[in-house]
């Protein structure tokens, strides 16, 4: 793909670079090579230090030492704005649109265009519709508020904002996580557009396939350190795992036992229905049971997840937990009844960022630790400990703000919320988005412990292959209906995708 020289200076270069926080060395002299017209792509686990050394090259984070250089000349980005001029644009994980303002002034938030004050709106949406055009999505109105658009559409309006900078290096952490395989595909087009105009892209996500069909070369982070530089794409991905991890792993799913013979019913859901989101939906999940419903993005699979929850209040059909009904649209009533959720986007829908860890994880069962009316911090802390060594969450210090954890441990602390809690119904929406191949292993493995243990679990999954290794039986989603339910082991991709679009076509 790579239209520049890689033997020639590089545009963008970081020469050790080292962060420091109170405590903590994030980033341990860390090295890096970009050439023009290239997609460098950087792994590593989370914690490893990506997001730090991203948040340095913005400008939201300044080096304790080292260097960033653009044309071998070196540069200070005080703040995001000055990275911005550099040439320098982010595209993070966590969508950061405002979603109260439309998609025209989304794209071009902080750069507005004015005339002696006044903006120029009807030029703003022009150039907007220009950039989505060239995004392969003309089909955003400018004016719309992005508030009713779709995360994935969100995205896209997220790159159309970098790209409105003219930027010269666009860093893209996981811009596929939230996107279906026709608009993956449809990403990686626009990056090869991209970076035949000679810019460059740093590329990090935790999908190895994705790097065989976007990259050109990687750099491998581990514990704050760079431990590989310039790696061919080609890299098999036991080596690239042994990096990230200093260790094999293997990269499988559990073994399906199966489900126990005359296990009971613990999830019931019949007829439900969410207004023109969804209707008719037939669920029934048994104990020890997981079950994955697959689809694209916006075919409803997370709203079902909700409504199960109480989260949305169902315009049609019942819940019903071990043969108790619960109330729709109550939340309080299925925690109460033994549900849990991870939803889709942990960071605004499942934590409490600015409290700390053991907080977060003990946030559905402040009664187990209230004495007189008091919560008992000791115990809380006690609890949110044991959590936190069963599932290997770093750094294990359960004092520190949830919002200093990598994406792959806030995940492992909503999992643990509901290990505290002891769950009958687990519902994980997404449950390895943006999580390194060492931890989705893990997590893997915690998920079908929890099956085993008797738990009704029911999982969403934008990786199809995720959910048919994952689960025991396979809804199939489209446009809001079930369309078909099987055994996982009778299913492959591409009939699931058929049915997807099949299901889309009528």
């Amino acid at each position: 793909m790579v239209t520049g020289d890689l033997d020639a200076q590089p545009l963008l270069a970081v020469r050790g670079i080292v962060k420091e926080f109170p405590g903590a060395r994030a980033l341990d002299g860390v090295d890096l090579d970009v050439a023009p017209g290239e997609v460098h792509c950087l792994l590593g686990q989370n914690g490893a230090g990506k997001s730090t050394l991203i948040k340095i090259l913005s400008g939201a984070h300044q080096p304790t030492e080292g260097e960033v250089l653009l044309d071998g000349e070196v540069v200070t980005i005080p703040h995001p704005v000055a990275g911005l001029r550099l040439g320098i644009a982010t595209i993070y994980q966590e969508l950061d649109v405002v979603d109260g303002l439309t998609v025209a002034e989304n794209v071009f938030l902080g750069h507005e265009l004015a005339t002696a004050g006044f903006s120029r709106r009807r030029e703003a949406a022009r150039r907007t519709r220009e950039l989505l055009t060239s995004l392969g999505h003309p089909e955003i109105p400018p004016h719309r508020e992005v508030a009713r658009l779709s995360a994935a559409g969100k995205q896209i309006v997220s790159m159309a904002r970098a790209l409105s900078h003219d930027a010269r290096v666009i860093v893209m952490d996981e811009p596929s996580a939230v996107l279906d395989a026709e608009e993956a595909e449809n990403l990686f087009r626009v990056v090869e557009g991209i970076t035949a105009r000679g810019v460059a892209v740093v590329y990090i996500s935790h999908r190895l396939e994705e790097i065989r069909r976007v990259g050109d070369r990687i750099t491998v982070l581990k514990d704050g350190r760079t431990v590989a530089r310039n790696l061919p794409a080609t890299t098999p991905t036991s080596e690239l795992i042994r990096l990230m991890t200093g260790r094999a792993v293997e990269y499988a799913f559990p073994a399906r036992p199966g489900v126990a013979a005359g296990a009971p019913v613990v999830l019931d859901v019949a007829g439900l229905g969410l207004g023109r989101t969804f209707r008719d939906v037939d669920l029934q999940v048994r104990a020890g049971e997981i079950l994955g419903l697959a689809g694209l993005v916006g075919s409803g699979r997370s709203e079902i997840l909700e409504t199960i929850y109480g989260a949305r209040r169902a315009t049609a059909g019942t819940v019903t937990v071990n043969g108790r009904r619960l109330r729709p649209g109550a939340v309080d009533a299925a925690v109460a009844a033994g549900v849990g959720l991870c939803p889709e986007e942990r960071k605004s829908q499942g934590l409490l960022l600015a409290e700390p860890v053991y907080r977060n994880i003990t946030l559905s069962t402040f009664a187990r630790f209230a004495r007189g009316g008091v919560l008992d911090e000791r115990a809380e802390r006690r609890a949110a400990q044991e959590q936190v060594a069963a599932l290997d969450l770093r750094p294990a210090q359960v004092g520190r703000e949830a919002r200093t954890l990598s994406g792959g441990n806030q995940q492992k602390a909503l999992l643990a919320r509901w290990l505290v809690h002891g769950c009958d119904v687990l519902l994980l929406d997404e449950p390895t988005r943006g999580v390194d191949v060492g931890a989705r292993a893990e997590i893997y493995g915690l998920v079908r412990r929890l099956a085993d243990a008797g738990a009704a679990i029911v999982v969403v999954s934008s990786e199809i292959p995720e959910v048919l290794g994952l689960a025991d039986r396979v809804l199939v989603v489209a446009d809001g209906r079930v369309v078909h339910s099987t055994d996982a082991g009778a299913i492959d991709e591409h009939r699931v995708l058929d049915l997807v679009m099949e299901g889309s076509a009528a």
